[in-house]
């Protein structure tokens, strides 16, 4: 429990920061997130990604004697209980809000009850979170077509580049690929602000929440995971590598991880749902960052890092899935459409050789003839090309361009 005056305390505290003159980078994504009435704005992404200064920034938009503040994910609130939501709705009528903002709010049981009472009732909501899959189970219970979903993730390269002042140009993006685009680990280059991050992630929002009382194979298993970045893995493979646990609570272990956005995968396409349940999957990482934080190796693997991040710029804009293509070739890349059918294909080269140019063009016709398309694109660090196949046109972009 925690009294009134408690919470007043906390929501001017946090008001001051949340209202100080620090200038931040205006996200891409600020003029894309509205609540509207009868409808709250929930963003998701992972802890750190800066979901706080987004609402900072939608919060501009507003008379400050019209909002409030609150961010769960604070220590004087740990004592919060359901039964408190009755004060904080009386906090907010004695401020007279009407735009309310409230990040990890999902860390309070029976919040999406508190939610559509303040829906129901004229209230402006805006809430982030960092699990998916806590806020959609429950925003499925109480706020079924209530709400307006979006993801936040970390700095993307023009971010980046307005944060650290930088040219678009090979060794800018580089720098990006190995760096990342966490805010936080920016402003400090301290890289142990990502393995805190991680810890934290392993640690309060998997294994508390799961019930979780041996955190080792879970922290050796993220470790196997964000060193083995764009590679394939099989639940029985992962089972090896991190033992003293079974297969399926390793690949429970791997849903709680892309819940809380440390990783994705994707899956092989295939017209046929079995095939693509039963083949490996790839895991990719949310940020390169953090795959560079934790790595052993003295240098990064460029072209992991590349492929890593081509996949979160797909992650991003697909209106469908993300998939791999796997025949006589591959292709890294698959996008599907709403209705699941492939349109568009890419592959990711660092560079293209004499060595490897055959092997990344096969792969990539191979999948525009099987699928049925007459584009593919090969990505790569520094090369623009297109080249007229028998199939169809295959675009070789720069990926920073």
């Amino acid at each position: 429990m925690i009294l009134k005056s408690q919470l007043e305390q906390i929501v001017d505290k946090q008001f001051e920061w949340i209202n100080n003159t620090t200038k931040d980078v205006v996200r891409e994504q600020v003029d894309a997130v509205h609540a509207t009435n009868g409808f709250a704005s929930i963003v998701t992404g992972i802890r750190r990604c800066g979901k706080s200064t987004l609402m900072k920034q939608v919060m501009s938009r507003y008379k400050k004697g019209d909002t409030l503040y609150l961010n769960f994910d604070d220590i004087h609130l740990s004592s919060f209980e359901k039964d408190d939501f009755v004060r904080l709705y009386s906090l907010i009528e004695d401020h007279k809000a009407k735009v309310l903002f409230f990040d990890e709010l999902q860390l309070v049981n029976g919040w999406e009850v508190f939610a559509h009472q303040l829906l129901r009732e004229g209230y402006l909501v805006y809430i982030t979170g960092s699990n998916a899959s806590m806020l959609s189970v429950d925003l499925g219970t109480h706020l079924t077509g209530r709400h307006l979903s979006s993801e936040l993730f970390p700095f993307s390269y023009t971010e980046y580049l307005s944060f650290s002042k930088r040219k678009r140009d090979k060794d800018s993006f580089t720098s990006y690929l190995t760096e990342g685009g966490m805010p936080e680990y920016l402003t400090t280059r301290d890289s142990r602000v990502l393995l805190a991050m991680v810890d934290d992630i392993l640690v309060r929002d998997i294994a508390i929440r799961h019930g979780i009382r041996n955190v080792e194979p879970l922290k050796r298993l993220a470790l196997y995971l964000l060193t083995n970045v764009a590679k394939p893995f099989s639940g029985n493979r992962l089972t090896s590598v991190v033992g003293d646990i079974s297969t399926s609570t390793v690949l429970d272990y791997v849903d709680y991880m892309r819940d809380s956005y440390l990783i994705d995968t994707t899956s092989q396409y295939a017209t046929n749902i079995r095939t693509t349940v039963r083949n490996p999957k790839k895991v990719y990482a949310i940020d390169t960052g953090i795959v560079s934080s934790v790595s052993l190796s003295q240098t990064d693997d460029i072209g992991h890092l590349l492929e890593n991040y081509q996949f979160v710029q797909l992650r991003k804009r697909a209106k469908g899935h993300v998939y791999y293509y796997r025949g006589k070739g591959e292709c890294d890349f698959v996008v599907t459409g709403t209705d699941n059918s492939p349109k568009e294909l890419y592959q990711v080269c660092q560079q293209l050789t004499a060595d490897n140019m055959r092997w990344e063009i096969d792969g990539l016709r191979e999948a525009m003839r099987e699928l049925h398309l007459q584009e593919g694109t090969i990505v790569t660090l520094s090369e623009e090309d297109t080249l007229d196949v028998e199939e169809g046109v295959i675009h070789i972009v720069k990926a920073y361009i």
